[in-house]
């Protein structure tokens, strides 16, 4: 898998679960599959909202919002600047986010400095092993990663001692960081858990090595999981236990209690090892969520991938093409629909979208799906994308909804998945679906190869 494949799961991935966790916080276990026994693929999805603080569908809590302020402060300092990342947590608790956590509230509100409030805090409660700075790690993990194990795990200790005076949290979060550079560099972190837990003070080594345990299970924890080290080790359970990324979330949110932590330290590292495609589109399609302090912007997924790539040293694309000739829409088979970019953009909007290329903002529709799909030879996971898009499509076909498929041009990956709707619903050979969509949307593209090879893996 391609490393910008596995670095925009990460990041996606963590908000993810952040996202889909929150509306089950402090609730018990096992209400999340009480609630959706199957997934939920139609116009209504596991991204249900709600909550004891009435989060939107798909709307992120504290954690990503004070995850992203790391992640411009490295970005805008071209590296960490303690006193700066500081001063910028203490802008966003000022302006009263509608979630923040006890001890990260009492440090920000404190009026120390950036250099002794959690020390102090530490020192006065005795209590600062919380697992708030392990769940905003997720973009410096991805900035060190480069830099190898001694920098990456200097940085997860100063980042969370700003506001977790205890050494233990920044363990978790070094330990977090290790684990997240083998995932990036293509490694298989749950291998890598005897060579992290090297990096922790000896004395603590056994208390992590236990919840890091491939035996270890959620119901030894000897705590609850608001503290590091068993939101931490959940998370590990749930990797170890998950066959891809909707299982893995679907684990750790079942064990009840801080679930949109732990469904968010868990989804950065679910992210990584199975990449961006390994992420239902139907809830990385609607995340998103405001930074409050931080302006009025309203990050969605199109941001989260594009800081994903500038965190890992490349450029922070912008994807909006502006406008181009509109193409379609058109009815190519019953009840779906071909676009272009614009055709689609400007189309009705009782359309339910499935967008195959990334966009500046997501478009007016009610309904809209966007997967993840380059059109070169970087696809290592097209199959399970592929799989993803056709089960939505035939969710939303079920409900009575309009689809309309696009790509940026409308022809190779748009193509693809007509080509593929065809062999899955109708029994076509490979040849035969794309003899019939040629016949009936000229701007077919068959130049991608890859593409090609992916029907014959057609599950």
């Amino acid at each position: 898998m391609h490393r910008s494949h596995r670095v925009a799961g990460a990041l996606v991935g963590s908000a993810v679960g952040d996202a889909l966790g929150a509306p089950f916080e402090f609730g018990p276990a096992g209400r999340f599959t009480a609630r959706f026994p199957v997934p939920a693929r139609g116009a209504k999805t596991e991204m249900c909202g709600g909550g004891s603080l009435g989060w939107e569908p798909g709307e992120f809590t504290d954690d990503t919002q004070l995850a992203l302020i790391v992640a411009s402060s490295l970005l805008d300092r071209g590296g960490l600047d303690e006193a700066d990342l500081f001063g910028r947590f203490v802008r966003w608790a000022k302006a009263e986010p509608p979630d923040i956590g006890n001890q990260t509230r009492a440090v920000l509100r404190s009026g120390r400095p950036w250099n002794v409030a959690s020390a102090e805090h530490f020192a006065r409660s005795g209590h600062a092993a919380g697992n708030g700075s392990l769940m905003r790690t997720t973009p410096a993990a991805i900035f060190f990663s480069r830099a190898g194990t001694e920098t990456t795990t200097d940085a997860a200790c100063r980042i969370s001692a700003l506001t977790h005076g205890d050494p233990a949290a920044g363990e978790g979060c070094a330990i977090f960081h290790e684990l997240m550079r083998v995932a990036l560099d293509g490694g298989d972190p749950l291998a890598a858990v005897p060579t992290a837990l090297t990096l922790v003070a000896d004395e603590h080594r056994e208390r992590w090595a236990t919840v890091l345990a491939p035996s270890w299970t959620p119901a030894e924890a000897t705590e609850s999981n608001g503290a590091v080290w068993p939101t931490l080790g959940q998370a590990m359970w749930a990797l170890r236990n998950g066959r891809d990324f909707a299982e893995v979330m679907r684990l750790v949110i079942d064990l009840g209690g801080d679930t949109d932590t732990v469904a968010c330290v868990a989804g950065g590292l679910a992210g990584a090892m199975f990449g961006m495609g390994g992420i239902p589109s139907r809830w990385a399609s609607v995340v998103h969520g405001r930074v409050p302090g931080h302006g009025d912007k309203v990050w969605r997924v199109a941001d989260l991938q594009q800081l994903a790539a500038a965190l890992d040293g490349g450029a922070q694309q912008n994807y909006d093409p502006g406008v181009i000739p509109r193409i379609g829409p058109k009815e190519v088979l019953p009840g779906i629909w071909a676009a272009n970019l614009d055709g689609a953009r400007y189309s009705d909007t009782d359309f339910a979208v499935i967008s195959l290329c990334r966009l500046g903002e997501p478009f007016p529709h009610e309904l809209q799906r966007m997967a993840y799909i380059a059109d070169n030879e970087h696809n290592s996971d097209l199959d399970v994308v592929l799989a993803d898009v056709l089960d939505d499509m035939a969710a939303l076909r079920a409900e009575g909804h309009r689809l309309l498929v696009h790509c940026h041009g409308g022809a190779s990956r748009t193509g693809l998945v007509f080509r593929a709707w065809l062999m899955r619903t109708e029994g076509m050979s490979a040849d035969e679906a794309t003899a019939h969509i040629a016949d009936r949307w000229p701007h077919l593209g068959l130049w991608n190869a890859s593409f090609t090879a992916a029907l014959a893996q057609l599950r």
